[in-house]
């Protein structure tokens, strides 16, 4: 298989057909600030259930994805656990973006390690996953006025995520920096120079992207290479960073450092990214068995994944 086709199989998600919109969204977030979230949260029941009755290829990946990281046949009640916490997530959002933090109980481990890192003053960029919520970021950064966030997305994701998040909070869109503009990089750096956090998720691609295969709950997968070379041309420490969803209105915020490009010459470069993405598939693969049902990549994730870029020797 080529390079191109499989990178086209990782970016099936991309293409899929959107089940919302922008007037939905709005009247969610109308209906959700209004009534408040815990009575709100009975649509989530309905959404679960669609997606578990109507949605067969995502209903699949689920099954596919549950059987790896529980260790066993996934029932029909894992299936729909696993849309529902994606249903929460996505809920929950609407009150992370207007700051109602007051709504939920977390816990966050590894901040202190992290701070560390930041206090070198070359800012610091977070490589999350389509685990758990990358949102929660938003209730350290608002929490701690010194804590600044950016998220980086490919430019097709920026524009829908801009707009939904100007439907939620017209400040929060002017955390998002859209990738494939002249000036992307530059952006990117000028914010790390000002000691900002910059978040981008490092577990799929839309496509055209060169792909690397790391090892996953027991099979090789396919992992974008840029954003751990963006981290290396920059020469910037990485953390691993993840908002895991424990039920009720509680999330955990892990912290793990990753890699330090900071020092790394120009000819260690492939290594050490290469270092990078296996520690980051160890990490996935231990958060995906401690919170089974935050992975939220619903799509073939594992077919034919084969090696398309060699790896440095």
């Amino acid at each position: 298989m080529t390079s191109q086709a499989n990178s086209a199989q990782h970016a099936a998600w991309a293409h899929a057909p959107e089940r919302s919109n922008l007037l939905l969204l709005r009247i969610m977030v109308w209906v959700s600030m209004r009534l408040g979230r815990r009575a709100s949260r009975v649509v989530l029941y309905g959404i679960a259930a669609y997606f578990l009755l109507f949605a067969p290829g995502s209903r699949h990946a689920s099954e596919d994805y549950l059987r790896r990281a529980l260790g066993r046949e996934p029932r029909w009640r894992d299936v729909y656990r696993h849309f529902f916490t994606f249903a929460t997530t996505i809920h929950d959002r609407i009150y992370l973006v207007n700051r109602r933090f007051d709504l939920f109980d977390f816990e966050v481990h590894g901040e202190e390690a992290m701070r560390r890192l930041l206090a070198s003053g070359k800012g610091l960029i977070l490589l999350g996953a389509h685990l758990g919520s990358f949102e929660v970021i938003r209730a350290i950064g608002w929490k701690h006025a010194d804590l600044r966030v950016a998220m980086v997305m490919h430019q097709g994701n920026a524009q829908k995520i801009m707009a939904a998040l100007a439907a939620i909070n017209p400040r929060a869109a002017q955390d998002i920096i859209g990738m494939g503009h002249v000036d992307s990089m530059l952006q990117v750096r000028e914010r790390l120079d000002d000691g900002t956090v910059v978040g981008l998720l490092a577990d799929r691609t839309p496509g055209g992207e060169a792909l690397r295969p790391a090892r996953i709950l027991g099979a090789d997968a396919n992992l974008p290479v840029g954003p751990f070379r963006m981290a290396a041309m920059l020469q910037r420490p990485v953390v691993f960073m993840t908002g895991l969803y424990l039920g009720g209105n509680r999330y955990v915020i892990h912290f793990d450092t990753l890699a330090d490009f900071s020092a790394v010459a120009r000819e260690q470069r492939n290594a050490a990214v290469d270092a990078a993405i296996t520690r980051y598939a160890e990490l996935l693969d231990q958060y995906c068995r401690k919170a089974p049902y935050n992975w939220f990549n619903f799509f073939e994730f594992w077919k034919s994944a084969t090696i398309v870029e060699k790896k440095a020797s």
